[in-house]
């Protein structure tokens, strides 16, 4: 379902953007990022993977677009040379500051100030190479200040939500509402600790879309038909509209 969000596929569109020639035209062009903020449930990863899908075929002469989910965790240790254990003391919904200081002090891992810090980074170059989409890890704050970033946040009632978690894990209802809840108060505190940002604040996207009443395939079409208007990728020269 998610084909074009393995670790290989990142690995090898981060090679291809750094060799000479392959910079999707040139460093006089713009190149777009996206970032997807999402309610669980709600088609982050669905929406993601479709959307680079339908902008490489619809604009098949660019770089190729590559999706970052949680491979960017993977990412984000790797550039900084830090052991993949690690990863398991970086949840989205990490925990709460005084147990993360006590491993900290007991040398379990880097404080999660310091891995927020590496992952923005991360982020930061990625959103730079451009043709990437950025899902989560508040992406949307961290690039919000480069013009070649597109912002989207995809939203949802919790009924519909927890139909689509227990479909997606094979979950019962109460097991799926608890994941939600779950999942999203720990996003919605990731961003408000390390970012001071409320992550429902629509001020912060360029679109929002309720995916109740927009399909995965037509939330995709309509990201990459703005992205593509955008930043004008259907002409030979790329160019920023803000």
């Amino acid at each position: 379902m998610w084909k074009n969000i393995g670790f290989e596929r990142c690995r090898s569109f981060i090679n291809c953007q750094l060799r000479p020639g392959m910079r999707g035209g040139g460093d006089s062009l713009v190149k777009p990022t996206i970032t997807i903020s999402r309610m669980t449930g709600s088609g982050g990863r669905t929406v993601a993977t479709t959307l680079a899908e339908y902008l490489q075929t619809k604009v098949p002469g660019h770089a190729p677009w590559t999706v970052f989910d949680r491979k960017l965790v993977e990412r984000a240790l790797e550039d900084h040379h830090l052991s993949k254990r690690i990863a398991e003391f970086m949840p989205e919904n990490h925990k709460f500051m005084l147990t993360d200081i006590f491993e900290e002090l007991l040398g379990l891992h880097p404080s999660s100030w310091t891995l927020v810090h590496q992952t923005a980074e991360t982020i930061l170059h990625l959103a730079q190479l451009g043709y990437v989409i950025l899902v989560g890890r508040g992406a949307n704050v961290v690039t919000r200040k480069l013009e070649n970033v597109f912002h989207v946040r995809l939203v949802g009632s919790v009924e519909k939500r927890t139909e689509r978690v227990q479909q997606v894990y094979d979950l019962d209802r109460g097991t799926a509402l608890e994941f939600i809840h779950r999942e999203d108060k720990g996003r919605r505190r990731y961003l408000k600790e390390h970012f001071d940002e409320d992550i429902d604040d629509p001020l912060l996207y360029h679109l929002v879309i309720n995916t109740d009443r927009i399909g995965y395939k037509d939330a995709a079409r309509l990201i990459g038909d703005e992205v593509i208007r955008r930043f004008q990728l259907d002409r030979r020269g790329v160019a920023v509209e803000v």
